[in-house]
């Protein structure tokens, strides 16, 4: 737990604040906030149905990274010292995001032992490219290692 205020907290902030933005911006949804771990929460912004919250998320995901960091940010104002990690997910696009990045690992994976060749993969954010690394991590026909630097760091996948 961070030195200052404690994690509920910070999810009693997050979660008055994102309330408030979806309430600008005329989006009827739930936020409910979880504790992950002791210096983990993740806040969850749900509506039935999900379909007006694509905004929230935006091409790839990169809506959602900015609405988190602007969270964050929102947290760290209030607090006199540092905040633990805070999370935000919007219609369990995180969840989704890894099982389809896995998916797609895994039939790189195969492409790479078939040719014998690496692969590079397209530039990512650090949460997809550890998804990618993690449902590789397994597979004994590659290896896996990250090139390039922010914001165009990428995954190569490499025959075992």
């Amino acid at each position: 737990m961070a030195e200052g205020i404690s994690l509920a907290e910070q999810g009693s902030i997050a979660k008055e604040f994102l309330e408030g933005l979806l309430a600008s911006m005329n989006i009827a949804a739930a936020v409910s906030v979880k504790e992950l771990d002791e210096e983990t929460i993740e806040l969850s912004v749900n509506a039935d149905p999900p379909t007006e919250l694509g905004v929230l998320v935006g091409p790839r995901g990169t809506t959602l990274q900015a609405l988190q960091e602007v969270t964050r940010t929102v947290v760290q104002s209030k607090s006199p010292s540092r905040t633990d990690r805070i999370l935000v997910d919007v219609a369990q696009y995180r969840e989704r995001r890894v099982v389809a990045l896995g998916r797609f690992a895994q039939q790189v994976a195969q492409e790479v032992s078939d040719t014998g060749e690496e692969r590079a993969l397209e530039p990512m954010s650090a949460a997809d490219r550890k998804a990618v690394h993690d449902a590789l991590t397994e597979n004994p026909l590659v290896t896996t290692r990250s090139e390039g630097e922010e914001p165009r760091r990428f995954v190569v996948v490499v025959p075992a």
